[in-house]
């Protein structure tokens, strides 16, 4: 942990000058970026990003890719503006047109991941961790070549062991609201219910945190022993959702989730079964 108004150093710092790091802002102005931002990245890059790590002619690198489809631009957008670092790449002509933000090497030991240790902040998937752990281990370790590489490293950071440890992380709410904006859906059904849904591969303490922080007792589903879901639509439920996106003051959601969770809102407002409970102005 770094000790207040400094970024811990991550391994050793390449020499070679980057042409975007004139783009980069002050370490004081970074750290002056609200933690909830971090966090929000953080749960954002465990639903849908991947720290790729690429063997080439016997060498070895590494980079952080948040990869959405191109209707998604106004999040990577939102991110790239707030750090300053980061690379946009648009697909258009694919099958389907894709937009990437892509964090290279450097920008990740100098920035992004010292301002994660120095907020307390870490992934909260299984996969994503690993790929951290992998990550951190190329760094400290200063590897170069793939001969040096392990197939798994050792653990930065353990994952807690009960639902109720990950509600007391101190990111965990602002955390939900990014892996929200990756993973999560607003909807009507046909039959006129309201729905908030998560939905990711198995995470079954992670799924539990969730139905502890929205209070409910609604049951997670597990689909083809693949992916795990969870999903409110009762009023109270619905009120729980309504109560933390638009009250509690978290990071809010960015986006076309954020456009998303507008209309649903309206929607439910003009429900007779939802129609009276307390919304946003």
């Amino acid at each position: 942990m770094a000790t207040q108004g400094t970024l811990p150093v991550i391994g050793i710092h390449s020499s070679r000058s980057l042409s975007n790091r004139s783009k980069w802002l002050s370490e004081s102005e970074y750290l002056s970026i609200p933690k909830s931002f971090f966090a929000f990245l953080a749960g954002f890059i465990d639903a849908d990003g991947c720290i790729s790590i690429k063997r080439d002619r016997g060498y070895v690198t590494f980079s952080l890719i948040i990869s959405l489809h191109i209707d998604d631009t106004l999040i990577i957008n939102y991110i790239q503006s707030i750090l300053k670092f980061g690379k946009i790449y648009t697909y258009p002509g694919r099958k389907s047109p894709t937009v990437k933000l892509v964090f290279n090497k450097t920008e990740l030991q100098e920035l992004l991941f010292p301002l994660f240790l120095h907020h307390g902040i870490f992934f909260l998937t299984e996969t994503r961790r690993a790929q951290y752990d992998i990550a951190m281990y190329i760094l400290q370790k200063n590897i170069k070549f793939d001969s040096e590489l392990l197939l798994s490293a050792p653990v930065i950071q353990e994952l807690p062991t009960r639902a109720e440890d990950y509600v007391k992380l101190p990111f965990f709410k602002d955390w939900i609201v990014g892996f929200t904006c990756g993973e999560g859906s607003f909807f009507m059904k046909q039959n006129n219910d309201g729905c908030f849904q998560l939905k990711q591969r198995l995470h079954s303490l992670l799924f539990e945190a969730f139905r502890l922080v929205f209070n409910t007792t609604r049951k997670i589903t597990i689909d083809q022993n693949l992916y795990m879901q969870f999903g409110v639509s009762s009023k109270s439920d619905i009120q729980g959702v309504i109560n933390f996106f638009s009250f509690s003051g978290y990071h809010p959601l960015v986006g076309n989730k954020s456009i998303q969770y507008s209309a649903w809102l309206e929607k439910l407002r003009n429900s007779s079964r939802y129609g009276k409970l307390n919304f946003p102005c």
